[in-house]
């Protein structure tokens, strides 16, 4: 676990400043959504009970969705008649994990806020709960962002950084855009 501490932190501090740019809140849902925190956080505690390593696959998901014209829930998307959606781009196919989870957090939200809190939130909410329940650190999550309307697995093939990519290379790479 120590080994991989950087690793958060390193992508932390790269989703936060893009999250810098956009205008975000940690206290935009305050009053449309005030127990988003606990159901987000409720729900990842019983799916990393469940399978520890869904915490670190919902890491990954959040790190694959940002990288790709931002963190906007786009890798959530299902192909339609007129877009190919991400999940099953080269990195995504058989590796990008944890949709479901994200789906029930989505369920549980829309019961208690009605049309209220974009995925793109919970996926960036799960993410950061996910570290914090496997022993890594919390953050506040800016909040706010907008849900994708499409997606695009050219950009995801091409945008996401190699798995063989070593640190140097990662860090050399301009942040997501906002």
């Amino acid at each position: 676990m120590a080994s991989t501490i950087p690793i958060v932190t390193l992508l932390i501090v790269l989703l936060s400043c893009h999250a810098a740019n956009a205008q975000l809140s940690p206290n935009f849902y305050a009053s449309s959504c005030p127990n988003l925190q606990t159901i987000v956080r409720n729900a990842m505690s019983r799916a990393v009970n469940r399978e520890t390593r869904i915490g670190a696959s919902i890491l990954r998901l959040f790190f694959h969705d940002c990288f790709v014209n931002g963190c906007d829930g786009s890798i959530l998307l299902d192909d339609t008649a007129t877009f190919t959606g991400e999940k099953n781009a080269v990195p995504n196919r058989n590796s990008a994990r944890g949709f479901e989870v994200i789906d029930t957090i989505k369920t549980n939200v829309e019961a208690a806020c009605r049309a209220t809190v974009s995925c793109a939130d919970i996926l960036a909410l799960a993410a950061r709960d996910g570290v914090a329940l496997l022993g890594g650190p919390t953050w506040q999550v800016p909040l706010g962002r907008r849900d994708a309307r499409t997606a695009s697995q050219s950009a995801a093939n091409n945008q996401i950084p190699s798995p063989f990519a070593n640190l140097a290379t990662l860090t050399f790479r301009s942040p997501p855009k906002a």
